[in-house]
């Protein structure tokens, strides 16, 4: 393995932009870089290796070519050198958990995509450094490998010198009034939404669940010509409008995730598991005094509460499973994050990864994430499955890392739209405890909507504008 450690000074999403074009791009981005969670972001491209699946076979097939590129790092520069980059679907979790799901399928996507990638370029916010590192894989011998990833990094050495703020990243303002707004169409009525809640406000009454994350798919009707649609440049607002800790970009072929997730979901780093649920959510208010009244609403209201410790105590249970006995613990407990468009609930669980697994154990134990599906898990997928009648697809799926050593780290995929087969959609949802109020519920989904509507409202829309 090659690397490479340079300053760096400059806006990474122009170090992305150099990269736009090429075949199943990703870009792992910190968008909010002032705190630990938004320390690194990563941009790889080219894969030696793709992968996507429908079934547990194919999941399989994935795993056991992953076993050929593991490696062991001794003193690691950066916690992604090389290593697997992609998405499971929410419907993926549920083979995991042995639901057999009856609900429609929702598209033709796979149940995961991923690539393997042999060169990374990792930005350290903290340091204001560049690291790249080139891997020589898949080549098997040592000679070819030093070849490869000395071709490899001259060839990422030389893009990076025609580095420069890229241009006219604002500047379709004016095109962009021209075009009609989008029209967003929920696959549910708010009257169809608000049954569902009470539908499963009877299943908490009954003692079936205590709590359930119930969603519904955004629909955008845009007036723009999507086969000349550049995602990236959607992506650029997306992240201006909603900056996050855990936001990302990946080009699938044919379809592409553009997120702003602000949750975690799992992280693996030198045999320490981490698990940061969120839960509970208000809008940041128009004025300071407004802004402080929605914090203090959120840190002390019961339901909120409630729900958090909820979904904490399961994400214990989880790693629990794989993790050593006596190890797992509450590191942090209803800390009150602050984002562009709304405050956020948050706790952090972590655990010791027992010797005898692996980073593949630990993802298949905890996923989906206990915060978007409820309390108890299996019981709450299943009448998730029930209720929602459509298949969820990527939408609360996880996005990230897999490296060869065995580190991973991936978020929760909300706030994250789908561009695929000409469409644009989201999806939108809310955990629902037994004073929830059907009507609020609604209404806080599409206020998590906000940023996504917003983007779509003013991303240009035709490369001829």
């Amino acid at each position: 393995m090659i690397t490479k450690t340079i300053p760096f000074t400059e806006d990474v999403f122009d170090l992305f932009m150099l990269f736009k074009e090429e075949s199943h791009l990703f870009f792992l981005d910190s968008s909010l870089t002032a705190s630990p969670n938004g320390r690194y972001s990563f941009i790889g491209f080219d894969p030696f290796e793709v992968f996507e699946g429908r079934n547990l076979a194919d999941y399989q097939r994935f795993k056991e070519c992953f076993k050929n590129f593991v490696r062991q790092d001794t003193n690691p520069v950066m916690p992604f050198h090389s290593g697997a980059v992609g998405y499971l679907s929410y419907d993926l979790g549920l083979l995991f958990q042995g639901i057999v799901s009856l609900a429609a399928s929702g598209s033709a996507l796979p149940l995961f995509h991923f690539g393997f990638y042999d060169v990374i370029l990792a930005v350290d916010h903290l340091q204001q450094t560049l690291c790249i590192t080139s891997t020589g894989f898949p080549e098997k011998t040592s000679l070819l490998q030093q070849a490869r990833a000395k071709e490899r990094m001259d060839q990422i050495l030389s893009r990076i010198r025609q580095l420069s703020p890229a241009p006219g990243r604002r500047s379709y303002d004016n095109a962009r009034k021209l075009l009609p707004p989008p029209v967003f169409t929920s696959n549910v009525t708010r009257d169809e939404y608000i049954h569902n809640v009470h539908r499963a406000l009877e299943h908490i009454r009954q003692g079936d669940i205590y709590e359930v994350n119930l969603s519904h798919k955004i629909l955008a009707d845009v007036a723009w010509e999507t086969e000349n649609l550049r995602p990236w440049e959607i992506y650029s607002c997306l992240r201006e409008l909603s900056p996050s800790h855990f936001s990302a970009y990946y080009h699938a072929g044919n379809h592409q995730l553009l997120s702003t997730s602000p949750e975690r979901f799992l992280s693996l780093k030198n045999g320490t598991a981490q698990i940061r649920p969120m839960k509970g959510t208000r809008p940041r208010g128009k004025t300071p005094e407004e802004d402080s009244l929605f914090r203090q609403e959120l840190m002390h209201s019961p339901k909120e509460i409630a729900e958090l410790l909820m979904v904490t105590d399961l994400e214990r249970n989880d790693l629990g499973r794989v993790c050593d006995f006596g190890s797992v613990r509450v590191k942090e407990m209803r800390a009150i994050e602050e984002y562009k468009t709304v405050f956020q609930a948050t706790s952090c669980i972590e655990g010791m990864l027992r010797k005898d697994k692996g980073c593949f154990d630990l993802l298949e134990a905890c996923f989906p994430g206990g915060s978007v599906t409820g309390c108890p898990k299996i019981s709450a997928m299943k009448i998730i499955d029930d209720i929602e009648k459509v298949k969820r697809g990527i939408y609360t799926g996880a996005f990230g890392y897999i490296d060869f050593s065995g580190n991973l780290d991936f978020n929760i995929l909300i706030r994250t739209l789908l561009l695929s087969d000409k469409e644009i959609s989201f999806h939108v949802g809310g955990g629902i405890v037994a004073d929830s109020n059907s009507q609020l519920e609604y209404e806080e989904t599409w206020l998590k909507a906000k940023a996504m509507m917003e983007c779509l409202t003013v991303s240009p829309a035709r490369r001829s504008l």
